[in-house]
């Protein structure tokens, strides 16, 4: 008889969680005007919200922050993860910032200019929304197939290379700065990148002297994805395949808060001595001096060896595992989501669930919000909302996916809280012809605006 599967760690501490009522949760929500986010954390049951930040750390990675060195510059923790980036990444330049969306401030701040192409496959909403501060434009070049749920592909977060080249041929090469990878890709369904993709990008890049940069928030679920789906590698360490990965690319920025599974901290990677001495200024003008940018000591130590940790594979393969059974579920449950499965998330797709609803009364967001109510349960629209408005004609964007993403913390809920999240989406689904009313905005910050947004439900009011 083959042995079930089992998580290769055990639960040392545990955090009570507090149930509500359906009636107590439909009032909170109204209160804080059906943006999640403005949610308090105790009127969450299971908040997966996302997985950033959210994971539970190792008895190991607790005692390198008792290890911790806090002095100003010079750091042993600092020196740790310089050690750790360089030997797993082969990056020998990098600085550290207080979590991802900093290390691309001070990347941003340091090589883009107004009126700037970025191409990339969907940038993630942070990295849009720097670029777009600066008055530059992102460039999706993500394959087709990733907007097609139903359709299976092993690598939807791949560029496609004739789109990008396009980009090349079509601008200046000193109007393109960089093209930026993520990997996985987070906004199409958390998809990974396969390196034979990679490969061909960075290809691409160097014949057009365009230096490639990773998102590499989620590096290491993408080289597992990698190990898993490209037969080539399947006998390749996670290690072997992240140095490969890395070997491709300029440089990186990262949010610890993934995969090195910590709960603050990232960092901005390089290979180019100039590029790094450019972004040290700007390192030490908005995170800190370089050798600390903005972190403790502690948590510098930390991540140090959380990154060694989420290249483990056994963790790797509990972690997704985990996430392909929450697929499992709605699938049995007839609710439809971006297939496969992603590594960090199962993303909901909200347009074939609610059709009725259409896109200006953001769907993905009124399903998220009737899954609050419906059992406590927190997840993110990844949709229209995200989408923002064109900078310039301010019309909403209506991008091709409307996604619930159900991001799941790592190392924190048990299979028994995955099947509760299925069970209150599979209710929803038996229900979902009744959901008529969809969402309008009341007030709306001008960048980003998924984070504070304000809305009413359609005809609540009247």
């Amino acid at each position: 008889m083959e042995l079930p599967f089992a998580e290769p760690y055990k639960i040392k501490v545990t955090e009570p969680l507090r149930r509500s009522t359906p009636e107590e949760r439909t009032k909170w929500i109204r209160e804080v005007r059906y943006n999640l986010f403005a949610l308090r954390s105790d009127q969450v049951f299971i908040d997966l919200l996302t997985d950033s930040g959210t994971g539970a750390m190792s008895h190991q990675q607790w005692s390198e922050m008792m290890l911790g060195d806090e002095s100003y510059a010079g750091s042993a923790s600092y020196y740790k993860l310089k050690n750790v980036i360089n030997d797993l990444l082969g990056m020998p330049y990098f600085v550290p910032t207080h979590q991802g969306r900093a290390a691309e401030n001070v990347l941003f701040s340091a090589t883009i200019s107004e009126g700037d192409l970025v191409p990339g496959n969907a940038h993630f909403d942070t990295t849009k929304g720097h670029i777009e501060f600066r008055r530059a434009v992102a460039i999706d070049c993500t394959i087709d197939e990733a907007s097609n749920t139903t359709l299976y592909h092993p690598f939807k977060g791949n560029i496609d290379p004739e789109k990008l080249e396009a980009v090349f041929r079509a601008h200046p090469r000193e109007k393109i700065p960089m093209c930026m990878l993520t990997v996985t890709c987070n906004t199409s369904g958390g998809q990974p990148v396969s390196m034979a993709n990679i490969r061909e990008v960075s290809a691409l890049c160097k014949k057009y002297s365009i230096p490639l940069f990773f998102d590499a928030a989620r590096f290491a679920e993408n080289a597992y994805f990698i190990k898993t789906r490209e037969k080539e590698y399947a006998n390749h360490t996670i290690e072997d395949i992240v140095g490969e990965m890395f070997s491709y690319a300029d440089g990186a920025t990262m949010s610890c808060k993934k995969d090195a599974i910590v709960n603050i901290g990232g960092f901005l990677a390089c290979r180019n001595k100039e590029l790094f001495e450019k972004i040290s200024m700007f390192c030490i003008l908005y995170e800190g001096y370089l050798t600390y940018g903005g972190l403790a000591g502690r948590d510098l130590a930390a991540i140090a060896q959380g990154l060694m940790e989420g290249c483990d594979f056994h963790y790797l393969e509990s972690r997704i595992e985990q996430t392909a059974y929450l697929g499992k579920l709605l699938k049995e449950y007839g609710v439809p989501f971006q297939e496969p499965v992603g590594g960090h998330a199962v993303f909901v797709d909200a347009q074939k669930m609610l059709p009725h609803i259409p896109q200006e009364q953001y769907p993905a967001q009124t399903l998220a919000v009737e899954l609050y109510i419906e059992g406590g349960v927190r997840g993110v629209e990844v949709g229209t909302l995200l989408a923002d408005r064109d900078p310039v004609s301010g019309e909403n964007r209506y991008p091709a996916l409307e996604l619930l993403r159900l991001a799941i913390p790592r190392r924190v809920y048990t299979n028994n809280h995955i099947e509760y999240v299925a069970t209150c989406l599979g209710n929803i689904y038996q229900r979902r012809n009744k959901l008529t009313n969809g969402l309008r905005i009341t007030w709306e910050a001008p960048i980003m605006r998924h984070f504070t947004v304000e809305l009413e439900r359609i005809g609540e009011n009247t």
